[in-house]
């Protein structure tokens, strides 16, 4: 056993841990779409009822640890979780800390992940297209612009004022994405950002970016991006956007906090 003690059959170059809100159909089908060879996904979920509310991100975030030490016992490499809007409505330090404590791996949020992805691509300012409701959207304009990004335009769906709403982001159909994409841009955009992680992207990220000229990042295919770079892997992956074909170099979880704050240095 102790020459083989380090195998793993699949997941042999790296093990992701993913943490989903429980109604999340999306991420994982997307993860696995995007993984390269040796790359494993692993999952556990966090309960997530009722409409979009503070109480209920507060509620899926207080389960984060458990379902952490979880995926702990599963021997991952990273520890991600991956809610765009849970991220963003509470502490995302808090957040990476209580997960990264239970796995003593690196930890990702997937608002962070975006947040990474913008500046490897070099970019300020972005149009913004996302599934939620308004005080979602709020605090997404306000993230963004306390890591010094300029969203030129946001526009939500508004779906979660229900249970079934919020089930109902994972069948909104890619073509929706498109026009959503289409109609979020402006001239002054430097890329498209289309948030949420039961939001189903990856058909259409290319053929946004050929239409409109320009990168876009959606909310899945970020934090697959950064699981691969934390770990420091360095694939090209082709077919899903710019991020995945050309930002190659390795991360840090340094690069989801704010600049300048006890936690980024």
């Amino acid at each position: 056993m102790k020459a083989v003690s380090m195998y793993s059959a699949y997941g042999w170059r790296g093990k992701i841990g993913l943490i989903l809100p429980s109604t999340n159909t999306v991420n994982e089908p997307e993860f696995w779409r995007l993984a390269p060879e040796g790359v494993t996904i692993h999952t556990d979920r966090v309960l997530l009822l009722g409409n979009a509310t503070q109480e209920s991100y507060d509620k899926m975030a207080d389960a984060l640890a458990q379902a952490a030490e979880r995926l702990a016992t599963a021997e991952v490499d990273i520890v991600v979780y991956g809610c765009t809007s849970g991220s963003i409505v509470c502490p995302m330090p808090e957040l990476l800390d209580s997960m990264s404590a239970q796995t003593n791996t690196p930890a990702c949020a997937t608002a962070g992940a975006v947040i990474a992805a913008l500046n490897a691509l070099g970019v300020k300012k972005v149009a913004v297209g996302t599934p939620y409701v308004d005080f979602v959207n709020e605090s997404e304009k306000q993230f963004l612009e306390d890591y010094g990004f300029e969203c030129t335009s946001l526009h939500g769906l508004r779906l979660g004022e229900t249970q079934e709403e919020r089930r109902g982001i994972g069948r909104v159909p890619p073509q929706q994405v498109y026009r959503l994409a289409r109609m979020i841009d402006r001239p002054d955009a430097e890329a498209i950002f289309i948030s949420c992680t039961n939001l189903a992207t990856l058909d259409v990220i290319e053929q946004i970016e050929q239409d409109l000229g320009k990168p876009v990042i959606t909310s899945n295919q970020a934090c697959f991006w950064a699981s691969l770079r934390l770990m420091g892997l360095t694939d090209v992956i082709e077919g899903h956007g710019r991020l995945l074909r050309e930002c190659l170099d390795p991360i840090t979880q340094s690069d989801f906090y704010l600049p300048g704050t006890a936690a980024s240095k």
